[in-house]
């Protein structure tokens, strides 16, 4: 087979220059490719191999480059049939043999697989991208190639057997630049930002948090965060510790996705894994959703291997351990055992009830009027009946409480410092940061013995705009009136992260769904209080079901994609979109250099008075403006001067001031 290569280095199943490629014989590239999977090969599967090696063959037979063929996309749990790198153009053909028609399903798939490696393999990054659908019984083609988008990826182009030859061709006479070194290409790093779904149908599937990450220099490696707290376990299982871990980040950051990995890598059963760990958030939202998406996920990877089971048995599976919180606490309240895990994940642990609100909660609900202890308080008690070990990992945001009765972080380090004193703590030194409101707590326990502080222990990158990690940033700063920062912030990011503020909804609409492309999912989000979005046909009172709203495909009217229902933060909180239509109210306005909190009552505005409120309506919108991975359209109102609840006076500052951060007006 000449010098074709599967190198242990490279994504590609196999990788040869187009000349070798062509020279060798079918039966020895089928050879190659079976010996490169790492599953057993089924007779359709090779028969698909055939038809694309023969229709590949004649289609590149005077083309100077190299060949990969089945190349991984870990991000997205798939290969790419081909990708062809010849003169400066990089050229992805999908396959589709035997169909007829270019499905819409497939040609973002095709769109996928080319944006793909535009973002997240440094190989592509710079060069223009070509995508290729191929239905090899399609009777139709596109005749042209669009025009490319601003980040030189091509719409894709739809072919047939007779057209891809000329579609190769023009692809690489139109592509601009130096040519590409196809082999130092395929060996190029691949440094995916998956989704938190993503992220949690990889991790379940058995793939490590390292192969679905970023590992460039520019960010803080997941991996590394994620090794040192399994070390932390290692030593408590050894030692017969009691430990508890606090993780912090900035939003996006990947906190969430160092638990999952936590509780996946130890999701067998209990007798099998003596150090069974159990993932748990208060955000019911993401549960459902990231339950869902794994039960679709596997009921789907067992259909393709001819496997049949029922949803209902998978979602039986994923339940253990991918809990609510307060499921786990009332475990907890039925008897004295202990609980059967030794790990538990408390995410967004600064959102646990302090003890006012779970006192009222066990007195109203449980028929518990003694019950005195915080959250916080309560489920490391249960924890502590352990008679062995145990480590409780506390992932940390800043700035994310939305609810009010959340205890803060606070509440966890007074509990371990008033009640249970053999505990080893393990700390973020982040945790002593304002935004996180731990640092007189910090301060009570910085004499006590076996307290141990890493700065591995923080994820200092947000992870969810790869387009421009300042965002998160950009935000506080726009929040904190901090007008320079934001500023000195926007100009950095503009050019990777498009954001626009407009006062006509439908114009955001367009521009969200504009810059969408392939399956990249949009949205519509509004604060929970934006009561007087409704003559925009805007109610936040309607019911939105996150689990429809955020996995189900375009042509549903329940999901994001219709840009019809608005979700608030309670339900995106801890998920993300690509794109985001971020709407405004008069909840949050501004005034001068401070901000005006309103809760909408009756038929008419109130002020909001209490402190705890006044942060949590501030926080709503931090998470609302940080939930977009790729860009955003924020809708500020014009308002209406004939109506007292939308007087144009309570829109325009707030509008006034984006524009003046230097942000482009639609």
């Amino acid at each position: 087979m000449g010098n074709a290569t599967n190198p242990t280095h490279s994504a590609a199943w196999y990788g040869a220059r187009v000349s070798q490629f062509v020279a060798s014989s079918t039966n020895e590239v089928v050879g190659a490719l079976t010996r490169a999977g790492p599953f057993a090969i089924d007779e359709p599967q090779r028969r698909a191999w055939e038809e694309q090696i023969t229709l590949l063959r004649a289609a590149l037979a005077d083309v100077d480059g190299w060949l990969c063929l089945e190349f991984d996309v870990p991000r997205l749990g798939s290969r790419i049939d081909a990708v062809l790198i010849a003169g400066a153009a990089i050229v992805p053909i999908e396959f589709k043999v035997g169909a007829e028609d270019h499905l819409r399903a497939d040609y973002e798939q095709a769109w996928d697989y080319a944006l793909d490696l535009k973002n997240f393999h440094r190989g592509s990054h710079d060069a223009p991208i070509f995508p290729i659908l191929v239905a090899t019984e399609a009777s139709h083609a596109d005749a042209t190639w669009d025009p490319p988008h601003r980040d030189g990826v091509r719409s894709p182009r739809r072919g047939s057997p007779s057209t891809l030859r000329a579609a190769i061709g023009e692809a690489i006479a139109s592509a601009g630049g130096s040519p590409i070194d196809g082999e130092a290409w395929a060996r190029a790093p691949y440094h995916p930002t998956p989704t938190i779904v993503q992220a949690a149908q990889a991790l379940y599937a058995r793939h490590s948090v390292a192969a679905i990450s970023r590992s460039d220099a520019g960010a803080k490696n997941l991996a590394v965060t994620s090794r040192t707290v399994e070390q932390i376990i290692r030593d408590a299982q050894r030692n017969s510790w009691k430990a508890i871990v606090f993780v912090t980040g900035v939003p996006g950051a990947g906190k969430t996705l160092v638990g999952l990995d936590v509780a996946t890598r130890h999701r067998r059963a209990v007798e099998e894994d003596p150090t069974h760990a159990v993932y748990l958030s208060g955000n019911g939202p993401l549960i459902a959703v990231l339950r869902e998406a794994l039960t679709r996920d596997e009921y789907e990877r067992l259909r393709q291997q001819g496997e049949r089971e029922r949803k209902g048995a998978i979602l039986q599976r994923v339940k253990p351990f991918l809990q609510n919180v307060h499921q786990f606490r009332d475990e907890g309240l039925r008897s004295d055992a202990p609980p059967v895990d030794h790990v538990v994940v408390f995410d967004e642990a600064q959102r646990a009830w302090n003890r006012e609100k779970t006192a009222t909660f066990m007195k109203l609900k449980k028929g518990r009027p003694d019950f005195t202890m915080s959250e916080p308080e309560f489920q490391l008690s249960y924890m502590d009946r352990r008679p062995d070990w145990a480590v409780a990992i506390c992932l940390v945001g800043g700035g994310q409480e939305i609810h009010v009765g959340e205890a803060g972080i606070h509440a966890w380090i007074d509990a371990v410092r008033e009640r249970f004193p053999q505990w080893r703590i393990f700390v973020s030194p982040r945790l002593t940061d304002a935004e996180y409101g731990a640092g007189a707590a910090i301060e009570s326990i910085a004499a006590r013995p076996h307290v141990t502080w890493s700065e591995d222990l923080h994820l200092a990158v947000s992870m969810r705009s790869f387009r421009a990690e300042r965002v998160s940033s950009f935000v506080k700063a726009i929040l904190d009136f901090d007008v320079s920062s934001a500023r000195r912030l926007y100009g950095e990011m503009r050019a990777r992260y498009p954001l626009v503020v407009t006062r006509d909804l439908q114009r955001a609409k367009d521009w969200v769904r504009f810059h969408a492309r392939g399956s990249e999912r949009y949205g519509l989000v509004a604060s929970s209080q934006a009561e007087r979005l409704k003559p925009h046909a805007i109610d936040v009172r309607t019911k939105v079901d996150p689990v429809q709203w955020f996995l189900n495909e375009r042509d549903d009217t329940r999901s994001s994609f219709y840009l019809e229902d608005a979700a608030t933060e309670f339900q995106v909180q801890g998920l993300e979109l690509d794109w985001a239509c971020v709407t405004w109210d008069a909840d949050l306005r501004r005034s001068g250099a401070r901000w005006l909190h309103r809760k909408f009552h009756g038929s008419r505005w109130k002020n909001v008075n209490h402190i705890d409120h006044q942060r949590y309506l501030v926080n709503a919108y931090r998470v609302l403006l940080t939930r977009a991975r790729q860009g955003m359209a924020i809708f500020v109102p014009p308002g209406d001067a004939a109506d007292p609840t939308r007087l144009p006076e309570f829109y325009d500052d707030t509008f006034d001031y984006l524009v003046s951060l230097g942000i482009e007006t639609l």
